[in-house]
């Protein structure tokens, strides 16, 4: 089970995100852009979602919803927070973040932390898994 507390450190360490918080909820963004929100209670994580894939995650699994539909023009899905596990959780926080910044970040991220959010990084992998695109 995921929790906000367990994603803050990671929205604070990514590069160029910020943790700010606009009335009463807690969100991750990078300059202006949102690319993760949470509900006032912390049950719904909001986050950025290429619009061209968010109909086969809502359809394949019940713990993700589109937005209302006003919010439809939006890169954006809703997830069940309670129902993710925490990797998974920090596994959407930076893809969303991937979303909003620069690829050479993004690649970079990469570099530091070869399996993934919460990984420690190691120069071994670096070499194995050789230069991006």
């Amino acid at each position: 089970m995921a929790v906000v507390h367990d994603l803050l450190p990671l929205g604070e360490s990514l590069e160029r995100s910020y943790v700010v918080t606009v009335r009463g909820r807690l969100k991750f963004r990078v300059g202006s852009i949102v690319y993760v929100a949470f509900s006032h209670d912390e049950t719904i994580m909001g986050f950025a979602f290429p619009k061209q894939e968010r109909a086969v995650l809502v359809d394949n699994d019940p713990r993700f919803q589109l937005p209302a539909e006003s919010d439809m023009r939006f890169h954006w899905v809703h997830g069940a927070l309670p129902e993710l596990d925490a990797t998974e959780a920090r596994e959407l926080v930076v893809e969303a973040w991937r979303m909003v910044v620069p690829l050479k970040l993004s690649r970079a991220y990469d570099l530091e932390h070869p399996d993934g959010p919460g990984s420690g990084g190691s120069p071994d992998r670096r070499e194995v898994r050789g230069p991006g695109p």
